[in-house]
């Protein structure tokens, strides 16, 4: 993928163990804490959070994946627009649980906003907060992240994209010059 290079691997992983201290300072602990990914690399982000987590506070902490596809409003409603749908994975009870929604990039808040209706139909969670490896702005919805990796000024006309291990064989954040 071509583009500028804004965060390479050593400060990716800088910014996921930031978050995961984060988040336990703010929940004081991790007993309540499930973690949903949002797919694609929402998933993984999670992942390498509560791998963290079980490092430093011997707890595994639960993590579920979640496929927002029919849920966004930005889809198009022409027969040969179908969107691909993929499976929500979240096998365990959200009832009186602090769910962490992960997301890679935070842009316009559409995403979360289509995230948050998707878990409420797997349960009622005491909580939700967002923690995103990127927020790059542009908010169109009043959606703020409690737990941010690295903030990413761009214009509109400038895309971020997250390469992760799992996916693309190694890890960086470009910037690059969109259409």
């Amino acid at each position: 993928m071509q583009g500028k290079e804004v965060v390479d691997n050593i400060t990716m992983k800088r910014a996921l163990t930031r978050i995961t201290y984060e988040i336990i300072e703010r929940n004081r602990g991790v007993q309540d804490i499930v973690l949903i990914g949002i797919k694609t690399r929402g998933i993984y982000i999670a992942q390498r959070i509560a791998e963290r987590l079980k490092q430093l506070e011997q707890i595994d902490v639960p993590v579920g994946e979640l496929d927002i596809t029919l849920y966004r409003d930005d889809q198009k409603s022409e027969p040969q627009d179908e969107p691909e749908l993929h499976s929500s994975d979240i096998p365990f009870s959200l009832e009186g649980k602090e769910v962490v929604l992960v997301d890679d990039v935070l842009f316009t808040g559409r995403t979360i906003r289509a995230a948050m209706d998707a878990i409420m139909d797997f349960g009622r969670p005491t909580k939700i907060s967002l923690a995103v490896l990127v927020d790059r702005g542009h908010r169109e919805l009043p959606i703020r992240a409690d737990y941010v990796g690295k903030n990413v000024p761009t214009s509109m006309n400038e895309e971020i994209i997250v390469e992760m291990e799992e996916l693309d064989g190694q890890d960086r954040i470009l910037i690059t010059k969109g259409a």
